[in-house]
Formats: structure tokens, sequence, C-alpha cells
């Protein structure tokens, strides 16, 4: 009677068959070229143009790539950089884990016959498992893991290496407080948005690079700046900006500031652009009166009741302006 064979294409010998030769086969199937294959074998797999490649099991008790557990991928000719695709053809559909070592510049994408496969970029190693009509990773999940140098943000991880000499520790709940304690040898990333974090926001120690705050709702800045010059809480009134020569219109900008006026310059204090509480200082750095033309709904004088148009600012004079409201407004200081 013929012999048949295993999924791994291990002859079967059949019972008063191979008269003669049995010792032979036997040896056979438990060599290098059978067995051997399957349990510790290594097989080169070639691009060698621009194509898939496609890798087959017969029943035959020869040497065959598609049996061996490690796929070298290699790459010559018109398939050197290629991006294809291993498929695992006739005979492949079957449970078996496969060591592909992609050697190429290529990714390759190991797959069987249906399925998405894997992709294994160039130049990379990694297990994976023919399940009979896919081929998945054939791990997803460990109790612990030691990495011998930081996995960079762009691979999936955050370019913090996690050993003894260096420990990025994260705790507290995001809801209230979060804290960040790093070890030698961690960087902190420099960019990144707090505003999701409701509660309190801790970095010890750290150096945090035009990062997009948000809007916190706690927090202590210690030697900050607001606008890279004038610190947090500053006491004093910085400048908006060179001496005013020409008419301008006061903006959000100047809010907390002080406005020059110099020769030939005016001032326009608009409608509907302040808030309440908004206040600007203007001083007229001149020889002669400034005008300040009051574009907004209702300007009073302070201590007086009338709404004026037009406010004359003295030589030299300085005077506050105080939003009431987006359309109200009280002028101070050397005016009439």
């Amino acid at each position: 009677m013929a012999s048949t064979y295993s999924a791994l294409k291990i002859e079967l010998l059949e019972t008063g068959a191979n008269s003669g030769t049995w010792g032979t086969a036997t040896n056979v199937n438990l060599g290098d070229a059978v067995l051997g294959e399957a349990i510790t074998g290594s097989a080169t797999v070639d691009f060698a143009s621009d194509a898939d490649v496609t890798i087959t099991l017969t029943d035959s008790a020869t040497t065959q790539a598609a049996r061996n557990l490690r796929l070298n991928i290699t790459e010559s000719s018109s398939g050197v950089g290629s991006v294809r695709n291993l498929i695992l053809g006739s005979g492949c559909q079957i449970e078996k884990f496969y060591l592909i070592n992609n050697t190429g510049t290529g990714a390759k994408t190991v797959k069987n016959t249906s399925g998405t496969g894997i992709s294994v970029p160039a130049g990379k190693a990694t297990l994976v498992y023919n399940n009979g009509t896919n081929v998945v990773d054939a791990a997803s999940y460990f109790t612990s893991l030691t990495l011998g140098s930081a996995l960079p943000a762009a691979s999936g991880g955050t370019g913090v290496q996690n050993n003894a000499a260096s420990t990025l520790t994260i705790s507290g709940n995001f809801a209230t407080t979060l804290t960040v304690t790093a070890g030698t040898g961690v960087t902190l990333p420099t960019t990144g948005t707090l505003a999701t974090l409701a509660g309190t926001e801790t970095l010890t120690n750290k150096t945090l690079t035009a990062p997009a705050l948000g809007t916190p709702t706690q927090g202590v800045l210690s030697a900050c700046t607001v606008d890279g010059t004038n610190p947090v809480g500053y006491r004093n009134i910085p400048q908006s900006g060179a001496a005013k020569t020409t008419s301008s219109t006061l903006a959000v900008g100047d809010i907390g500031e002080f406005i020059e006026i110099g020769a030939s310059g005016s001032i326009v204090v608009p409608n509907a652009t302040f808030a309440a509480g908004d206040a600007v200082v203007i001083f007229n750095n001149t020889s002669s009166a400034a005008t300040l033309t009051m574009s907004i709904t209702t300007a009073y004088i302070g201590g007086t009741d009338s709404d004026v148009a037009t406010i004359s600012l003295a030589t030299r004079g300085l005077c506050n302006v105080l939003f009431i409201s987006g359309t109200v407004c009280v002028v101070t200081g050397n005016v009439s």
C-alpha cells in the first residue's frame, strides 16, 4: 500500500509497505531534511524580483522551505527594496509557527492564501503563527518586559527605557492628581497637552519646552514668563509695541500694557472688543495734546456723567482706560 503524509509532509509508512527500505525512509523522516527542518531548520526565501513569492508544501520527504521553523528573507536583483508578500501557498494551510527574519530593505508581509498576514519591517525579525487561514502575531501579552534600549515613539513606544537605572513612574488619578517621577537617564516628553487633566498636574524638576498647557484648573508656575520676557504675575507695566505715530486702534493684545503716542499719533478706542475689567494705559510722549477717538458706544471721563466722542490727552499726559463692558469705558488721568 502507498504511504501517506502528515501535515508537515512527513511520510507515514503503511504497515507492510517499504519492504527493504523501511529503515532508510524512517531515517529520512527523522533527519535534518524533514523533521529536523520543522524543529530547528532554517531556509532562505529570496525575492529576486519585485513580485510576491509563494512557498508550498508537497507530499515529499525532501527538504522544503515551507517546512522550516525559520524563514530567512533575502533580496537580490530587481527585488532589492521591494515591498511584497511572502505567501504560504498550497499545502501550508496548517497550524505552524514561523520565525521570520527579514534581512532585506523592504517590508515583507507573511500571509496565508487568505487573511491579511503580518508585515515584517526591513531588517527586523519576529515570531508569527499560521493558524491555517491567516498569519497572526504569535504573542500579544507579557506579564513583564524589560527593554534593553528605549523604544522610539515612531515604533509605538514612549522613548523611555524601563530598567533599574532608568525608570518612569506615573501615579494618581487623571481626574484629580497626576505625578510624574523620573529616574536617572529618563527624558520626559518636551511637548504635550495637559488641558485634558482636570485636576492638579505636578512635574518635579522637569523642563517642558513649548508645551500646550491648555487651561489647567489648578497649578503653581514659578519663574515662568507670559510672553518670553515678562514674568508671570509681573509688577511692571510692559509697553505694547513701538510708539504710535499714526492713528492706531486698541486691540486685546494691549490689555495690561501701556501704549505710547509719538509724533502725529492718535488712538481709537473700539466698540465690542474688550470685556469688563480689561484696562489699557496710554502715554502721550509728545509736545502737544493727542486725540483719543471713542468709537465705543459709551465713554465717560472719570468723575463726569457725559458720554464723549473724543478725548484730549495732555502733553506728556497719562491716562487709564478701564472697560466696564464691551460697550462702556471710563477714562481717567490728564484728559479733558
